[in-house]
């Protein structure tokens, strides 16, 4: 694919790209902390809106899910109307969400209000990646990529933190409220800083949109719910295998549709004849799968099987996080440096390995130091994954289809999160009732926040152990795809 090699001639010639990024990555921090955030305060909602372990994971799971469908779309939308106003709007949406899910009182209204900081997410998202793109040079992208990588990856692993130390302050409430005046600040410095770029003209396939929503909802749906329904009939009318089916029916139809669509399609197919976008997203939707996924199991561990607060669970992230940030710009500048291979691929499989290293010592007598042992070996890995999938993934994108491109690879990221989050769900609950034999299924529910009994808690801390080598096994296949990547041409 023909690729351009310097950044566009129409913006101003003393204009600076990094202010307009900083500015952009500061709504992108908080849209991401928004996906984990959650996890920490688990218990807390449970308690403060009388709910369950399955419904709370759903507030999760609609964000991801609303956040995830329409992502085809408004990549084009940046493209059309212009990235600037696109995430402007996108922001304002996100920020007014979070104010009604700070002030909902019931679990039902939560997720709906979730819904909406979900399509605001949306909005935003790509734009970021667009503006990348579109201003700086691809020799130099990466470095501008590995402030968008870590910003992907410490906001990830920042969320359980700072929503521990909210729920342990103020409330549950707050993980939502906080938004408000950062989102405040963030529409005036990008208003100020975002250039206007040149806008391509799209048409929308709106049909691609509702088979991919369709084909999503339902895929999750039935990974989420089929445990609560014994893989069985819901309410004696659907069947749950039914619905999985379906859903990837919808999603075999929605591609046959892109290759057959007359007008432009909302996944242009023909971007994935680079071998190394295609490769991308088949891995950082690996990332996505298991970053996600282990943050549930992780902080109920902490929580119901420890005993510790939502503050102190969440400060066994810590090391994660700081080696991440810390390690982030050098994992930049090596990306513009060496094949994307080897970067990529160490980072994957060091993520791998921690989570099998995690799960071998997430036990009831473990000592604190060896849970921060495999954290502080994510972290590393963290800095080795983000910025340099990122890169290599939109390092070949044509200008006209910047919006698009990015669209389709944080549409992966974001498909992977939400199968994480469905799958890890699942899971979670076949292995209590493995593990737990007899004991109640509203036992975790009942004592989320208290630490269980000892005949009680060596099963569960068991049934998180397992739950964990889940998004261990699932980063091996990212592993995979980046060990296929090709040099970059230039």
């Amino acid at each position: 694919m023909a690729a351009p090699t310097t950044v566009r001639t129409d913006l101003p010639a003393d204009y600076r790209p990094w202010p307009a990024l900083w500015a952009m990555v500061i709504g992108f921090f908080m849209i991401l902390v928004d996906s984990t955030i959650v996890s920490v305060a688990t218990p807390a909602i449970m308690q403060g809106l009388d709910s369950d372990v399955n419904a709370v994971i759903w507030v999760t799971s609609a964000y991801l899910l609303a956040y995830a469908v329409p992502l085809l779309i408004t990549g084009r939308l940046g493209d059309r109307i212009g990235p600037k106003y696109v995430y402007l709007a996108g922001l304002a949406l996100f920020t007014v969400a979070s104010l009604w899910c700070g002030l909902t009182s019931t679990i039902a209204m939560l997720i709906i209000a979730r819904v909406v900081q979900g399509l605001g997410a949306s909005l935003m998202t790509p734009q970021t990646m667009a503006v990348i793109t579109r201003t700086f040079p691809a020799a130099s992208r990466g470095q501008a990529m590995s402030l968008w990588g870590a910003t992907a990856g410490v906001a990830i692993l920042v969320g359980p933190l700072l929503g521990g130390l909210l729920v342990d302050g103020p409330g549950w409430e707050w993980i939502f409220f906080i938004n408000v005046p950062i989102g405040v600040v963030a529409f005036v410095l990008a208003m100020r800083l975002v250039p206007r770029l040149e806008t391509h003209s799209h048409t929308f396939d709106w049909v691609g949109v509702a088979l991919s929503a369709v084909g999503m909802f339902l895929l999750v749906f039935g990974i989420q719910e089929g445990e609560t329904y014994d893989w069985g009939q819901i309410n004696g009318i659907l069947s749950v295998p039914l619905l999985i089916v379906a859903g990837l029916v919808i999603f075999g139809l929605f591609i046959f549709w892109q290759s057959r669509i007359r007008t432009e399609p909302l996944v242009p197919l023909g971007l994935f004849r680079d071998r190394n976008f295609s490769l991308s997203n088949i891995a950082i939707s690996s990332v996505g799968f298991s970053i996600t996924g282990m943050a549930f199991p992780f902080m109920l561990y902490a929580q119901v099987v420890r005993g510790l607060t939502p503050t102190r669970s969440a400060l066994l992230l810590v090391p994660m996080a700081v080696l991440s940030a810390a390690l982030a710009p050098v994992a930049g500048k090596l990306t513009d440096r060496i094949h994307p291979r080897t970067i990529t691929a160490f980072g994957l499989a060091l993520c791998s390995a921690s989570l099998f290293w995690l799960s071998r010592v997430t036990t009831v007598d473990s000592k604190t130091w060896l849970l921060l042992l495999p954290m502080a070996l994510m972290g590393v890995a963290n800095a080795f994954m983000w910025a340099p999938l990122a890169a290599t993934a939109t390092r070949n994108l044509p200008l006209s289809s910047a919006g698009a491109g990015s669209g389709i690879y944080n549409t992966t990221r974001q498909v992977g999160a939400v199968l994480g989050s469905a799958a890890i769900a699942a899971l979670i609950e076949a292995r209590l009732t493995a593990n737990l034999p007899g004991v109640p299924q509203d036992m975790s529910q009942r004592t989320s926040g208290v630490k269980l009994p000892p005949q009680i808690a060596d099963g569960f801390a068991t049934a998180m152990s397992q739950t964990l080598l889940l998004p261990a096994a699932v980063l091996l296949i990212g592993v995979v795809a980046a060990l296929a990547f090709t040099k970059p041409t230039h």
